[in-house]
């Protein structure tokens, strides 16, 4: 009898703990959310003096055109890049969601070309808009370590589309006669 009433009572105490939703757990959940829209306000601003506040020395970001970017002071560079080709950059969080070890935010994103970008097809003074889905992997600290971006599929074919030459979108419309 009283082995089972230690079983049981070790029973009803793990159900206990696992629906109360432990404070720890909510906190880091919550830290790794708010790391993760810091950095999509910062592109608001362009100001990335505090991203190692939020990013770790070791990050990957797994998002770039041209391949894993490794670092820090990369991706720090990369986002200074990225702000001298817009402007007007703006973030709306449409959703996000975490847990310990990720971060996801709905994105819709706007901004003004300053250049001329035949990758996204745009020329400077064009405004552009997307969404997204960042995915973020954090640590035991809450810093980003990896990142991953889903563009709208609808949104990047309008992108190769304009970046397109002139002639590519005559293709495959023109019939045999």
């Amino acid at each position: 009898m009283k082995q089972l009433t230690f079983i049981f009572s070790t029973v009803i105490a793990c159900f206990l703990l696992s629906c109360s939703g432990g404070k720890g757990a909510g906190d880091k959940a919550q830290k790794n959310l708010d790391n993760s829209k810091a950095i999509a306000k910062m592109f608001e601003s362009s100001d990335f003096s505090k991203i190692g506040d939020y990013i770790a020395a070791d990050v990957v970001d797994h998002a770039t055109p041209r391949g894993d970017v490794k670092g820090l002071d990369s991706l720090k560079a990369l986002f200074n890049q990225y702000a001298a080709m817009m402007s007007d950059a703006k973030n709306e969080v449409v959703r996000g969601v975490s847990d310990d070890d990720y971060a996801m935010l709905w994105l819709k994103q706007s901004w003004t070309a300053k250049v001329d970008d035949p990758m996204m097809g745009m020329k400077a003074g064009d405004h552009g808009t997307m969404e997204s889905i960042e995915v973020t992997k954090h640590n035991t600290d809450g810093k980003i370590t990896e990142h991953w971006s889903f563009v709208s599929m609808n949104d990047m074919m309008k992108m190769m589309q304009k970046a397109m030459p002139t002639d590519m979108h005559k293709m495959g419309t023109d019939t045999a006669k």
